[in-house]
């Protein structure tokens, strides 16, 4: 699951305040819990501050959980696990979320978010240069049998192509988005077929008011015309009884219509148990046997007689026995990346992604304590490390040494350049 963390601080306003409109709302979904579970109204609030201020502010959190009497951090908590709640600024205009789930995916969504990279920023979560746009990709919206999708803000659009996204980009920049109608966008009515209904065309076969109808229109007409020739209704087919092939086939005596139970005679439990034969003795090797009225020949039924499996027979790989785990590579390796002594400023190396303070610390111990030295790493010095750490290949999925080069370079700010984002 993503980690979703509030805005920086540096566009989060110093408050919060709900409108008059809203504060009314807000007090009218308080008195719909009872009392002492007025704190689960945090969700349909935090809808309203985001629809207030289209966003969700720390401010807007913190008074919404004391207007509650919840702690701070389970307001927090809410808002930041429901993705429908922006926890950063978003376009005034239109914040357009793309479906990106298997059946829109299919329907080509990928080209929808092309078109949002390309109108309004390459990158989600970012708005365009006038602050009017802005776009993400979401999980399922519902609508699935009108794919490809979109929503923005309460409103679906639906049976998309790239040119008619485009068109409704435009038309929301330019303050004209309540002109397009949201639904289908290719004529469809709501979810059916799109040359038309091909079912259900007629309520005669499913009213019973409508066949009621047309008996009594019948009935009149007889009456008007009773020398008019009136087709005589179909009678209804007579009912089929049940079926005796589902009954059990037993001699057994509980369900032999045969016998008439209980019986007048009484048998003594003791005489019973005299005439009764007891169960011959378990052997494996007889039970091993086929029977040779049945096979015409005596021999054993199964057993390691059977062929051996060739070497060369497909086996999946779950089936395989595991593989050994590879070993450490020796420190007195010459692919071992030369150390140095430990000097008097030591650079962060946890701002490098996959460097966690273990890592660091393991990184010490081999005599790495800068920027500049994994920077410096040969493709044999990385595949040392890698397997000294046993990553299985993450050193080059992450890119340590592009991450290690910026940092080295110019720290925070060049690799908010070259990457776009902040180290985590």
């Amino acid at each position: 699951m993503s980690v979703r963390r509030l805005a920086e601080a540096s566009v989060q306003p110093a408050s919060f305040a709900f409108n008059r409109a809203n504060a009314a709302a807000a007090k009218h979904w308080i008195k719909k819990y009872p009392k002492g579970r007025e704190q689960s109204a945090i969700i349909p609030l935090l809808m309203l501050a985001q629809e207030q201020e289209g966003w969700v502010t720390k401010a807007a959190i913190e008074t919404i959980s004391d207007m509650l009497g919840m702690p701070r951090i389970r307001g927090l908590e809410v808002a930041t696990f429901y993705t429908q709640y922006q926890l950063n600024p978003v376009g005034t205009r239109a914040h357009i979320q793309v479906c990106g789930t298997t059946p829109c995916m299919l329907r080509g969504s990928e080209a929808l978010m092309d078109v949002c990279r390309s109108k309004i920023h390459h990158d989600q979560f970012h708005t365009n240069d006038k602050g009017t746009l802005s776009w993400e990709e979401v999980e399922c919206l519902g609508a699935c049998v009108n794919a490809p999708m979109v929503m923005i803000f309460k409103d679906t659009f639906e049976d998309l192509t790239p040119e008619r996204l485009a068109e409704i980009i435009d038309l929301y920049d330019a303050g004209k988005g309540a002109s397009v109608a949201p639904g289908p966008q290719n004529g469809r009515t709501g979810s059916e077929p799109a040359s038309g209904l091909t079912t259900l065309k007629s309520e005669k076969a499913i009213l019973k008011s409508t066949r009621d109808r047309e008996a009594r229109e019948a009935a009149k007409a007889a009456k008007a015309a009773p020398d008019a020739i009136i087709a005589a209704p179909v009678p209804a087919p007579a009912p089929v009884a049940p079926s005796n092939a589902s009954k059990p086939k037993t001699d057994a005596p509980e369900t032999s219509p045969a016998l008439k139970t209980p019986s007048k005679t009484k048998v003594a439990p003791a005489a019973e148990k005299a005439a009764s034969v007891s169960a011959p003795l378990h052997s494996a090797a007889n039970a091993n046997k086929a029977a040779p009225e049945v096979e015409k020949v005596s021999k054993q039924r199964n057993g390691p007689k059977a062929k051996a499996e060739p070497a060369s027979a497909f086996k999946a790989p779950e089936a395989k026995a595991p593989a050994a785990k590879p070993a450490k590579p020796s420190l007195e390796d010459k692919n071992r990346p030369a150390g140095i002594d430990r000097p008097a400023a030591v650079d962060d190396l946890k701002l490098i992604s996959g460097v966690g303070p273990k890592i660091e610390g393991v990184l010490h111990t081999l005599g790495i304590f800068t920027f500049a030295q994994v920077s410096s790493w040969k493709k044999a010095e990385r595949e040392w490390v890698d397997g000294y750490l046993s990553f299985h290949g993450r050193i080059e999925r992450d890119d340590w040494v592009k991450q290690a080069k910026a940092l080295a370079k110019g720290g925070v700010a060049e690799y908010i350049r070259v990457f776009g984002k902040k180290p985590v």
